[in-house]
């Protein structure tokens, strides 16, 4: 086993090497000139089972364009399987036509990556479900929920209520407080730009209750920012 990584998080792949007992694969990973990424693989991986730890988050073209180059560099290399490591899967959200005349670049994205080699994806709290069934490869769709879940009951919060900030994550909290044994509330919501939703109900009794909120993505916490007055 060979594991590799790019500039997303190199942080995050020499925990997992240490956590494992292995040392990180010496690659070198970086740009010429004109921005075009450079890769170069120093450890012979012939025959090896070899993992990139690379991590879509942004900036998601850099580190998309990176991954892709370490598969194919590992490719040519000669290693027997690999396996892209992507904790962060940038791009989740498009998964479907919501508009006329939009791409699905979620599915775009996993067909470049079985195109450039990538035998098996290793990832984790995808946007949505689906996203697994968009790859003729085998998908590893792990869950944040038993080490998140391990963390927040040391805290001992009181009165703790989880909160889906919207419909669409409903599964998900709910999973969070039934594992913690609390309730649910939900925020019905309406999205106005990519940047700004604005919040109109709450489903579920918050008053004087310390609020966890379980969301999947969180870029900009504009899901989180506003609230429209009630109506008296």
């Amino acid at each position: 086993m060979k594991l590799f990584t790019g500039n997303a998080h190199p942080a995050l792949a020499k925990d997992i090497c240490s956590y494992l007992g292995v040392e990180l694969g010496n690659a070198t990973v970086s740009s010429f000139p004109d921005g075009e990424t450079f890769v170069k693989i120093n450890d012979n991986i012939r025959g090896r089972d070899v993992f990139i730890i690379q991590p879509t988050c942004p900036p998601t073209n850099q580190n998309l364009m990176e991954l892709l180059i370490l598969v194919d560099a590992a490719r040519r290399a000669s290693a027997a399987r690999i396996t892209a490591v992507i904790p962060f899967f940038g791009y989740a959200r498009q998964d479907r036509k919501d508009q006329p005349r939009v791409p699905i670049t979620a599915k775009l994205v996993a067909n470049i990556l079985v195109a450039s080699g990538v035998n098996r994806v290793l990832t984790m709290d995808l946007h949505a479900q689906q996203l697994q069934g968009f790859f003729d490869i085998p998908v590893d769709h792990l869950h944040a929920l038993p080490v998140m879940v391990e963390y927040i009951r040391t805290l001992n919060i009181p009165n703790l209520i989880v909160v889906s900030p919207d419909v669409g994550g409903v599964k998900m909290a709910s999973a969070y407080a039934t594992a913690l044994g609390t309730r649910l509330a939900i925020v019905v919501k309406q999205r106005k730009s990519a940047t700004e939703t604005e919040a109109s109900h709450i489903i579920g009794d918050i008053h004087g209750k310390n609020i966890l909120i379980v969301d999947d993505l969180t870029e900009t916490a504009g899901t989180n920012h506003r609230r429209r007055p009630h109506p008296s």
